[in-house]
């Protein structure tokens, strides 16, 4: 079982940065893709980003390329997302998730077996 928990939610306004970052703790050496994940109420959960193992470039969505930065601190079990340039669209509950799956699968948000509570973003215009 491994265990994931997000923190770093909050309220920017347009333009900003926000951190958000997932603790994993358990058996985590049995996933081997990490990803974000977000989702806004009446809405389809839409992926963000996903890191397939440490020695692979990370995917992201079209809507965050460019503006947001994945990363994986293995000495401290975390997982990061970096939010520059934020937009209001952007304003949603952001997931940690991770997965024992393909690269490829990884590469486009695949993951679903294990999740976190997720954290709030909201961005004002």
């Amino acid at each position: 079982q491994v265990h994931l928990k997000e923190s770093g939610g909050a309220s920017v306004q347009a333009g900003g940065s926000l951190s958000l970052s997932c603790a994993t703790s358990g058996v985590t050496h049995t996933v081997n893709c990490m990803g974000w994940f977000r989702q806004v109420p009446g809405k389809e959960r839409e992926w963000v980003a996903s890191f397939y193992r440490p020695r692979y470039s990370p995917h992201y969505a079209d809507s965050v390329k460019g503006r947001f930065t994945v990363s994986r601190d293995n000495a401290q079990n975390t997982l990061s997302l970096q939010m520059n340039s934020l937009k209001p669209d952007d304003s949603a509950m952001y997931y940690c998730a991770a997965d024992f799956v393909d690269r490829s699968v990884c590469a486009i948000g695949g993951m679903d077996k294990y999740w976190g509570q997720g954290t709030p973003v909201t961005v004002s215009s």
